[in-house]
């Protein structure tokens, strides 16, 4: 079965949603894209991939993959070899790299200046908030090096436009891996991280890539394959777009989006809301299978095992009790307001401005939790450090992570 297929069956949508837009600014795309030098950071993960394959056929003079996925990046290049999508001119490299490392810095200092610099580099899992040391790993991957990042290529110069990837879960968010990602967002728009003057700084909330690395719809077809049960939270609700769509936003946001905007879809809450149990019993009917709604992860494992699941699929429904966990997902928090931007089916988000001088100092405590300098670092300490940049943050936090459920 094609994903394709597999993305229409979870989107409801045959054709992509920003293809329109896509052609109402192909102009200003190729004008911004041609023959510019381009980095991209994060290129080996699903989204920044397809963003890779969004950027080639404008031609840009060079395109800089980075990223620390060393096997990832090697099936990236074999893809676009195999393809043949590499124009000739378009001086293409991979490099794997750690972006926030000392190596990437001399790596930056001794190239040409970038024209444009992309920023896909994340850790995207709630999950990842189970512990203090993943949870500052988060942190720093999210919040900390975009800055660093940028401030060396302000030292560097040349710098048109740096465009780093946020999530919907940064608007009034409810767990720490939102809470980096709005950080990122204040680190990147505020201007006291770096002089960005002269600079187009943009960034993307937008909803999950259905079947994109980690995500939960690519669970369910690793968990068809082994035979394992499927299993989503109960009552739950979330916008999904296609791997192309993101691809889309991306590319709309870095090269043709005011600065100090976020990107964001126009969805309809009211029909593009998807309900996570009904989604898993849609894919379990296009398999041939009819769901076998369970409660208790025995109960479905057993069923999983048992020889009266033949033509059934057991489908374990868990409450929504872990932390860090929505019913639904925003685009918007109470501050910030959508404009329109000349965009079939994307809006703007002006950058909502925290208050002034703020900001510096929690990044210097939590780079004192990361370095160690810290020497005891609780969970609760970098809940407020980050309350105190991200008013609306509102911390949902239990006895429970994702790593306890099936």
């Amino acid at each position: 079965m094609l994903i394709d297929e597999l993305t229409t069956l979870m989107t409801g949508r045959d054709k992509a949603l920003f293809a329109p837009d896509v052609e109402r600014f192909r102009d200003r795309l190729n004008a911004g894209i041609r023959g510019r030098r381009i980095l991209l950071i994060g290129g080996a993960g699903s989204i920044g991939g397809a963003t890779v394959r969004g950027i080639l056929p404008f031609r840009p003079g060079a395109l800089h993959v980075v990223d620390q996925n060393e096997n990832g990046l090697a099936e990236l290049v074999r893809d676009l070899r195999n393809r043949d999508e590499i124009a000739c001119e378009t001086d293409f490299r991979t490099l794997p790299l750690e972006c926030g490392s000392p190596i990437m810095r001399r790596f930056l200092g001794e190239q040409a200046s970038y024209d444009f610099v992309l920023n896909f580099a994340a850790l995207k899992h709630v999950r990842s908030e189970k512990d203090v040391y993943s949870t500052l790993q988060m942190l720093d991957t999210n919040a900390l090096k975009p800055g660093r990042l940028l401030n060396w290529l302000v030292e560097r110069g040349g710098l048109r436009g740096y465009f780093c990837v946020s999530t919907d879960k940064a608007a009034n968010p409810v767990n720490l891996m939102g809470a980096s990602k709005r950080l990122m967002e204040h680190v990147i728009f505020s201007g006291e991280v770096a002089d960005t003057s002269g600079i187009t700084i943009t960034s993307a909330r937008f909803a999950n890539v259905a079947f994109s690395d980690g995500s939960l719809l690519q669970s369910w077809l690793n968990r068809l394959d082994k035979r394992q049960p499927l299993a989503v939270p109960r009552n739950t609700r979330r916008y999904f777009i296609s791997l192309q769509e993101a691809s889309q936003i991306c590319l709309l946001a870095a090269f043709c989006t005011p600065d100090g905007d976020l990107l964001i879809p126009n969805f309809d809450p009211r029909k593009d809301l998807k309900d996570l149990g009904e989604l898993a019993g849609g894919l379990l009917r296009h398999r041939g299978y009819e769901p076998q709604v369970h409660e208790s992860e025995t109960a479905a494992r057993r069923a999983m095992d048992g020889s009266g699941s033949r033509g059934r699929y057991p489908l374990l429904l868990t409450p929504l009790d872990t932390s860090g966990e929505k019913p639904y997902e925003e685009f918007l928090s109470s501050t910030e307001r959508a404009v329109a931007l000349g965009m079939e089916n994307l809006l703007g988000v002006p950058y909502a401005r925290m208050e002034p001088h703020r900001l510096l100092p929690v990044l210097r405590r939590l780079e004192r939790f990361v370095s160690g300098e810290e020497q005891a670092v609780e969970l609760a300490l970098v809940v407020q450090a980050a309350a105190e940049v991200i008013p609306e943050f509102n911390h949902r936090n239990s006895r429970k992570n994702l790593d306890h459920r099936m």
